[in-house]
């Protein structure tokens, strides 16, 4: 087997196990990576709906009060006003979607499902949780998910759902008295949730993953066609013509021409060596041609 077939065999050997190595750690980190990304938006987007509800409750809440009392108008309601916003948001990211799951709302949208009612059951049960990520299983595959628990802190808030008859009269007629009553100041009721297919992240991810691996093997396919033309340039050629030299000379041919190298490496030391040998054996050839018989 040749040299240069021996190298290639080797050098492909270590390719492919560097490129197996750096792909398996590669994918596992822009799989996370990508996730992290994602859980990054999924919280901008949380913190927009925050920004909402602050705004609502504070600046466009007083200046409906008075037509409050004749018609109940949901733009006045925090929950309703984000769920707004971040739904015109999500015509640009329909990947997103994002809901205030509560236990006993008013809006029967709002309403949680079996899911998100173990989320809540989770806020509720540590309290001190601030937020909550994990996956689930969907009809159209993996989901990840963050939460965030709604909490009544302001106390504003139970004028409309602490009893029916505290409740503004124009809100019963338009939801009934059935629902979203029986709050308490301090209460874990429901939980900000956006969700995103984990599609999303590993497709990413994988593109990412992709176009590294590309580059990586094109790297190595460089390398290999330089180290190719470097041994042969440097080693094979030299080695060879050395070769060919040496085989006339063991067959007698003392008038071959010189092997010429200006090299100062390990192949041109060979080089005089060889040159020093072949001087030596014609000296020795003519001694013995001659000495007497």
């Amino acid at each position: 087997m040749k040299l240069l077939v021996k190298f290639n065999l080797v050098f492909v050997l270590v390719f492919l196990l560097g490129l197996g190595v750096a792909g398996v750690m590669t994918r596992q980190m822009l799989e996370r990576h990508a996730q992290e990304e994602v859980l990054q938006h999924a919280r901008f987007l949380l913190e927009k709906a925050l920004a909402v509800r602050s705004y609502t409750s504070k600046q466009i809440a007083p200046l409906l009060e008075t037509q409050m009392k004749y018609a109940f108008l949901p733009q006045s309601v925090p929950a309703f006003s984000a769920t707004e916003v971040i739904a015109t948001l999500q015509k640009n990211h329909p990947e997103y979607s994002y809901k205030e799951a509560t236990l006993n709302p008013t809006n029967p949208r709002d309403r949680a499902v079996e899911w998100e009612a173990d989320v809540i059951a989770e806020f509720r049960k540590a309290p001190e949780t601030a937020e909550f990520v994990g996956q689930r299983d969907t009809p159209s595959g993996r989901s990840l998910y963050i939460a965030r628990p709604i909490k009544i802190a302001d106390a504003a808030c139970l004028r409309c759902h602490s009893t029916v008859e505290a409740a503004p009269r124009t809100l019963v007629e338009k939801y009934g008295p059935a629902n979203g009553f029986g709050w308490q100041h301090g209460e874990i009721v429901g939980a900000q949730m956006v969700s995103v297919p984990m599609a999303v992240p590993l497709a990413r991810a994988h593109a990412a993953w992709a176009l590294f691996m590309g580059m990586l093997a094109a790297v190595f396919v460089a390398i290999a066609a330089a180290l190719n033309a470097m041994l042969w340039w440097l080693v094979i050629r030299p080695v060879t013509q050395l070769s060919r030299l040496a085989d006339r000379v063991s067959l007698g041919e003392m008038n071959a021409p010189p092997f010429g190298t200006l090299a100062r490496d390990e192949i041109g030391r060979l080089a005089l060596s060889f040159s020093r040998m072949r001087k030596s054996l014609v000296q020795a050839m003519r001694m013995l041609e001659g000495a007497p018989s």
